[in-house]
Order: structure tokens, then C-alpha cells, then sequence
């Protein structure tokens, strides 16, 4: 892998794409100068700000994989980024020309909110940022008294020469209620904007219900195992293939910049070269190959998912249609059952009647009334 300096940092960031290709590769090169983490990160924010509009979003992301796949290796990154990323996020939502850059943005927050990538506090402020709202602001009183109140007590120390020092004061409970509180309304507050921050997301999904009235022929409809199988073999597709990736951003210098060729003097040193190019291209090329096929892949699992979603949407109408139909009939029987209910308590009790007969003998039959 290419030696890392200013120049090399710059020229590659001038060079990044919006491809995923692109920003991995990019990634594992800074991982692997990590060392120079501070002022990976000051040229980053340098070269974002310099960046025209419609790539300042790209730099984002390439904070996003570097921080998220840094972590394996060290924390270097993320406690850099920490220090700049909420006025980097702030800078390329201001400059945002369009709500797709806002969702975008949206949709990174909320990956660092789930997995805890930076502290709460600054994701709060992003988020709240996002929202379209002032962040509160800091309050410093409380940490400028103490060194006020050691500057008075040095002076008056020096004045009375007071051999002995008096002993810190515990904690004060009220001060730790109220930081207690303080801390609760905050959590409150960033589960409200945590929220908020999926409501902008879902407003983005709920545009895609025009999708779901389509309808789709039913030998189109994949089954579930087979989704499954397609989205288990996209787990060896090419672009999770961290070995060539790996390979592919170790190459060196020489086979990349045309610049470099003005230094070779000897017959040997162009065979040379001319050996690693090869090899390049070969690697390359096989990857490019790998790559197509996998975009055909992604392709047609794609046109699976979106398949067996309508499907799906259409058995859920259906069921819906028959939920509310049958909810109608239950309702009807209740009422029916309700209403012989309430007639069957209005109806009399034939024991309690009087006995209308009176004692009076039982009327003859039909045999007695015909016998001679």
C-alpha cells in the first residue's frame, strides 16, 4: 500500500466517487495509515469545505465507513472525528440543494444513533440540527466558578499565609438531583429527536407506496426460501471480497500514476513494471467482472424483493377487505344475539300465571264424543 502524505491524502480525496467501490477502497487505505489520524481528519474537514456541493455528500459517507470499520483496529477515528463532525454535518446540510441530500443525511445519523458510533450528546445535536433547530446552548458557569474560586483562595492565601488547605466540599445532593434531572430531560429530549429523525425517514418510505398499487403476475412472485438463498449468496458477492479489496488498494504508485514512468532509466526496471501493470490489470479486470455480475445479481434480486412486496401488499388488502367484512358480520350477530337476548328476559314466566282451569274436569275426546 502507497506510502501516506498530505499530497497523496489530497489528490485521493480529489479523486473519490460516490461508488461504493470507490469508498471502501478509500477507507482501508486511511485504516491503514491510521496513525495519522488527527491530520487525516483535519484534511478531510479542509477538502470537504473545499468540495463542491454535490460531492460534499460523498465525504460523509467516507467518514461513515472509516469510522464504523476503524473500530476493529483502534478508536483513532472516531475520537478525531468526534471533535469536527457536527460542524462537517452542519456545513453539508446548509449547503444541501435538494431534500434528498436532508434524507441522506437523515439515514447516516440515524445508523450512528443504533449503533452508538458517537456519544449521545453529539448526536443529539445533530439531530437537532437536522430538525431545523437551534441547539441549546453550553452553559460554562459551572465550570469557569471553580477556577475563579481557586484564583481568590490562592490570593488569599498569599496575603494571610495560611499554612493549611481547606478540604473539598462533598458533593452537594441538590446539585447531584439536578444534574440527575438534567440528565433525564436530555435523554428525554434525544429519544424525542431520535423519533423525529425516523419520522423524516418514514416520510421517504411513504413515498414509495405508489409502488405497492402496482400488480404483479403471480408466477413473478418469488417464493421466501428463495429470496433467502439470493440474499445468503450476496454474502460472497465481490464486493464484500476484503482480500482483493485489500489487494487492490495495495498496489503500488507505480501502476497508477503516469507521471512516475519519467523515472526509469534501465530496460530491467521497465520489465518490471511492465510485469506489475500486467498483474494489475488482470486483478483488475477479473474484479470488474466479478463487479458486473454482482450488479446483475443485486439487480434481479431487486426486481425479487419488489415483486414479492406488492405481492405481499395485495394479500394484505385482500386480508384487510376480508377482516373488515367479516368484523361487519360479527358486529350484525352481536347485535342479533343482543336483541334475543333482551327478548328472551321480556318474555313471561308461565309458572307464575294463575291456573285458568278452575278444577273444571278435561274436555272429552274425540273417541268419547263419537262412542255409542
Amino acid at each position: 500500500m502507497s506510502s501516506f502524505s498530505e499530497g497523496a491524502l489530497t489528490e485521493k480525496l480529489a479523486g473519490l466517487t460516490n461508488s461504493q467501490q470507490s469508498i471502501q477502497t478509500m477507507s482501508l487505505w486511511l485504516i491503514h495509515h491510521r496513525k495519522h489520524a488527527r491530520k487525516i481528519v483535519k484534511i478531510w474537514n479542509i477538502e470537504l469545505k473545499k468540495a463542491k456541493t454535490k460531492r460534499k455528500l460523498v465525504f460523509i459517507y467516507l467518514a461513515n465507513d472509516v469510522v464504523q470499520n476503524g473500530k476493529k483496529k483502534g478508536a483513532e477515528f472516531t475520537k478525531e472525528f468526534s471533535t469536527i463532525i457536527d460542524h462537517a454535518f452542519s456545513h453539508v446540510l446548509e449547503t444541501a440543494e435538494d431534500e434528498k441530500t436532508k434524507k441522506a443525511l437523515a439515514r447516516v445519523l440515524s445508523v450512528w444513533a443504533e449503533r452508538n458510533v458517537f456519544s449521545s450528546q453529539l448526536l443529539y445535536k445533530m439531530t437537532t440540527l437536522l430538525s431545523g433547530e437551534a441547539p441549546p446552548p453550553v452553559k460554562k458557569a459551572r465550570h469557569s466558578e471553580p477556577r475563579h474560586h481557586h484564583h481568590h483562595h490562592r490570593h488569599h492565601q498569599h496575603h494571610h499565609s495560611q499554612p493549611a488547605q481547606a478540604s473539598p466540599a462533598p458533593p452537594d445532593s441538590d446539585s447531584q438531583n439536578e444534574e440527575a434531572a438534567k440528565k433525564e430531560k436530555f435523554e428525554a429530549s434525544f429519544g424525542e429527536k431520535f423519533e423525529e429523525l425516523h419520522g423524516l425517514l418514514g416520510e421517504e418510505q411513504d413515498g414509495s407506496e405508489e409502488e405497492e398499487d402496482e400488480h404483479v403476475d403471480p408466477e413473478d412472485v418469488p417464493e421466501a426460501d428463495e429470496i433467502i438463498q439470493a440474499l445468503n449468496d450476496m454474502d460472497n458477492s465481490a464486493s464484500s471480497d476484503a482480500v482483493v479489496r485489500e489487494k487492490i488498494a495495495k498496489l503500488p504508485p507505480e501502476v497508477q500514476d503516469v507521471s512516475l514512468l519519467d523515472k526509469i532509466q534501465e530496460m530491467e526496471q521497465a520489465d518490471r513494471l511492465s510485469a506489475l501493470v500486467n498483474d494489475a490489470c488482470s486483478l483488475l479486470d477479473d474484479y470488474n467482472v466479478r463487479l458486473s455480475l454482482e450488479l446483475e445479481d443485486r439487480q434481479h434480486v431487486m426486481r425479487m424483493l419488489k415483486n414479492y412486496r406488492i405481492s405481499q401488499h395485495q394479500k394484505l388488502k385482500e386480508a384487510e377487505e376480508k377482516l373488515k367484512d367479516f368484523k361487519t358480520k360479527h358486529d350484525k350477530v352481536t347485535l342479533v344475539r343482543k336483541d334475543l337476548a333482551s327478548h328472551i328476559q321480556n318474555l313471561p314466566d308461565l309458572t307464575l300465571l294463575p291456573d285458568v282451569t278452575g278444577g273444571l274436569a278435561p274436555l272429552p275426546s274425540a273417541g268419547d264424543l263419537f262412542s255409542v
